[in-house]
């Protein structure tokens, strides 16, 4: 006997509502009842985007610190504004032969001359020229090299470089011990005035003994102390300062990049904010440098992502701005207004909702390829998911967060029958070890993977 439609329709509503009863059940007891959660704020959004409907939805309207969870928002904004490949530089160029000069407009490009892109379009065009001028613009600079909320004692760790329009070198030194010889790169940073006049010789362990290897910095200043016994130690990256109060004459950048090339940049001085170089070299495919953002969650990634979206959208470097227009035009289907204030989540300033991660999550699959976004994000061990979710290879793909005493995930799951939902589970203000809480939020998702 064949079944009418409503009676089909009454028992897909059944089923959903017996679906919602055990999701509830679960979240319950997994993380709501369990006592490392106790002092905590959760939030849980569980939605299924093939019914519009949430299946489960504790807090989700509530705001909450996310931590690195807002590199989702930078990467949409990125995907729908960067295009295929990434603008590495802008230029003009006049005359020919011996007469010929080039003029040089930064654009907040991060892999300039970073290990991890062996090919450096930029790089190779710079060579190539003798006669190069640096094209300033103040009024397109709109911005700080920290942002608002971060923590100040963050300036010599090397997940917090400096923000600016002409990223070098990942705006950070590397230094290394080989055979009690101290080796800096970019090399600029191995002269004298850079380093502790002790750290200048060559044999660093008959001076350093007796205590552990580290290099830090003057917070204000560009001097590198270096201690300990060389034996013990590899490789250290500290970020260096990209301004310096006795450093307006010529961007620092530019310094090292002459260092670099063994030419000195004429300068041109614009200050109306308004005249691009009319010329592009692309660097690097856009993907390739969100794929590595959102696996290791790259803080420095993620601020300069945001100065070139808005130099992209807005002909202009400014965070704040950017931010402003975003949430008014490509963001503004949001169901709750955040607090968005950095492209990294290092600020303890940004507000998000877990309905607001749903929210980008749930456009970005609908306005992109999901082969695309499996790239960008990591799956179950892989990247900053590497130690969990092992056995969900290909099922889960989310962006976790954490700042002290607070942790996120957010992303996508499909369940055993195929169905694909997205997620966002917030907790902030914990005062258990991580881990504990990130067990949890596992052993909850992988439930709902099993059994639906």
């Amino acid at each position: 006997m064949k079944k009418s439609a409503p009676f089909l329709l009454v028992l897909i509503i059944l089923s959903s509502c017996s679906i919602q009863k055990q999701i509830a059940k679960q979240a319950k007891e997994i993380i709501l009842a369990n006592p490392d959660f106790a002092p905590a704020n959760v939030g849980i959004s569980l939605y299924d985007p093939a019914t519009r409907k949430y299946l489960y939805d504790f807090q989700g309207s509530k705001f909450f610190v996310p931590a690195s969870n807002t590199k989702l928002f930078t990467c949409y904004a990125a995907m729908k504004n960067l295009g295929d490949s990434l603008v590495g530089l802008r230029y003009s160029e006049v005359g020919t032969g011996d007469r010929r000069q080039v003029s040089i407009e930064p654009t907040a490009d991060p892999t300039f001359l970073l290990p991890e892109f062996r090919n450096q379009p930029v790089f190779d065009f710079l060579k190539r020229e003798k006669n190069i001028y640096y094209y300033e613009d103040q009024q397109r600079k709109q911005f700080s090299p920290y942002g608002r909320g971060w923590p100040w004692d963050d300036y010599s760790a090397d997940y917090a470089p400096e923000r600016n329009e002409f990223p070098i070198h990942g705006n950070y030194v590397t230094f290394t011990a080989v055979k009690d010889t101290l080796r800096v790169a970019p090399s600029f940073f191995g002269k004298k005035e850079f380093l502790a006049s002790d750290a200048t010789r060559k044999s660093l362990s008959e001076l350093f003994r007796g205590t552990n290897f580290r290099v830090t910095r003057i917070e204000d200043e560009n001097k590198f102390l270096v201690r300990g016994d060389a034996s013990k130690f590899t490789t250290t990256a500290i970020p260096f300062k990209t301004v310096l109060k006795d450093n307006q004459s010529r961007p620092l950048a530019v310094k090292i990049l002459e260092d670099t090339l063994g030419i000195e940049f004429g300068r041109e001085h614009y200050s109306d904010g308004r005249y691009h170089l009319p010329k592009i070299i692309h660097s690097q495919p856009t993907d390739s440098m969100l794929k590595i953002m959102m696996h290791r969650s790259d803080n420095f990634f993620a601020e300069q992502t945001l100065l070139m979206v808005s130099n992209e959208k807005l002909g202009f470097m400014s965070d704040r701005k950017l931010i402003d227009t975003l949430l008014k035009t490509d963001f503004a289907g949001l169901p709750q207004k955040p607090q968005w204030v950095d492209g990294s989540g290092l600020s303890r300033y940004n507000l998000i909702s877990p309905q607001d991660f749903v929210w980008v999550l749930t456009q970005m699959k609908n306005e992109f390829k999901w082969e695309r976004i499996k790239e960008i994000l990591p799956t179950g061990g892989e990247g900053t998911l590497s130690s969990y979710y092992k056995n969900y290879a290909g099922r889960i793909y989310a962006k976790t967060g954490s700042l002290s005493n607070h942790l996120a995930l957010s992303g996508y799951i499909t369940t055993k029958k195929g169905r694909q939902l997205v997620f966002s589970v917030l907790v902030n203000a914990h005062n258990t070890a991580a881990a504990n809480i990130r067990k949890a939020v596992e052993k909850f998702l992988v439930g709902v993977m099993d059994k639906y």
